[in-house]
């Protein structure tokens, strides 16, 4: 009896334990990313994606991104939107670029639930490629160079992935440094 319940004590720890590591947050734009959370309820904290944010709620993507998913996001920063051409996204936010904005933003976006070490393993089976097929329908091409993460667009754009495995209740995110677009 001793031995069972020592048992029942040793396995709950371990869960416990297991969990905790399971539900650790990762500080994005100087907010914590709670693993708990969706991507919108995090992402709307963190200072350096507010472009990003403004954006999916001005594309009605909103409801979207809190659905079940999963979803992969890589998620460009404010200074990455501020390397576009001035005026860019002042014009993809105006109504009539609605659905530009919208392919732009889903094209970050890829279905399913991909971490770092999958694209990575993707990467591997495809002798230094993976291709990604989008939400918009396009492809992302990930690559490593070193031990740095790499996703290319359409038009040969290159974005590096700054903050990798940022898990969410509904996917995960990673941070990059370039908008990404797709063939236009």
């Amino acid at each position: 009896m001793k031995t069972r319940k020592f048992l029942s004590i040793a396995f709950f720890g371990l869960m416990l334990g297991v969990t905790s590591y399971a539900q650790k947050s990762v500080m994005v734009g100087g907010a914590a990313m709670y693993p708990t959370k969706n991507i919108i309820e995090n992402a709307v904290n963190s200072k350096d994606h507010t472009t990003l944010v403004a954006a999916v709620k001005a594309a009605g993507l909103v409801e979207t991104l809190q659905s079940t998913g999963p979803f992969t996001v890589f998620a460009p920063t404010n200074a990455a939107f501020d390397k576009l051409p001035k005026g860019t996204v002042e014009n993809l936010l105006k109504p009539e670029s609605l659905k530009t904005l919208q392919t732009i933003l889903t094209y970050h976006v890829v279905a399913g639930r991909m971490n770092a070490a999958d694209i990575a393993n993707a990467i591997k089976e495809g002798n230094g490629k993976a291709m990604l097929k989008t939400v918009s329908g396009g492809t992302l091409t990930a690559w490593m160079q070193g031990k740095d993460l790499y996703i290319t667009d359409e038009n040969g754009t290159k974005a590096k992935v700054t903050i990798a495995d940022v898990n969410q209740s509904n996917g995960v995110i990673h941070v990059i440094d370039t908008v990404v677009l797709p063939k236009q």
